[in-house]
């Protein structure tokens, strides 16, 4: 009998369901992520972001936590695997995460941030700040 973690495939659920899951919740997290808390014309949104990705983490939970386990992290997936030795459709944890972060932080990117002009903020921007006079 082969060991199971909480990451690993329910009955009927194909490795490419799977994929596509992990594909979709990330997806949705790290476009949360960028529309809440990264946007710089979206200015100080406060309380607002840690909300938004709390409520996106924990609805991806109750969706695809029955199917997959819900990962969306390869590290929270690799512990349970080393602790039990248990390899089995673990590619799916890694590749998933990496194809959706990378396709809604490009969109996002691209998209609605996109190049107007604007550079990036220097350490010379803060001078006179505490935490950046070691810089």
């Amino acid at each position: 009998m082969e060991k199971t973690t909480g990451f690993s495939l329910s009955s009927g659920v194909s490795v490419w369901n799977a994929l596509v899951f992990e594909i979709v919740m990330i997806f949705g997290l790290v476009y949360t992520v960028y529309g809440t808390g990264v946007d710089p014309k979206k200015g100080n949104v406060g309380i607002v972001a840690p909300i938004a990705i709390g409520y996106v983490v924990g609805a991806n939970i109750l969706v695809g936590g029955a199917f997959d386990g819900a990962s969306m992290n390869p590290a929270a997936s690799f512990g349970p695997a080393v602790v039990n030795w248990s390899w089995t459709h673990h590619w799916l944890y890694w590749v998933g995460p990496f194809i959706g972060a990378a396709i809604a932080a490009n969109m996002y990117d691209n998209i609605f941030i996109g190049d107007d002009g604007q550079e990036p903020l220097s350490s010379s921007d803060y001078q006179g700040k505490q935490f950046f006079s070691l810089c």
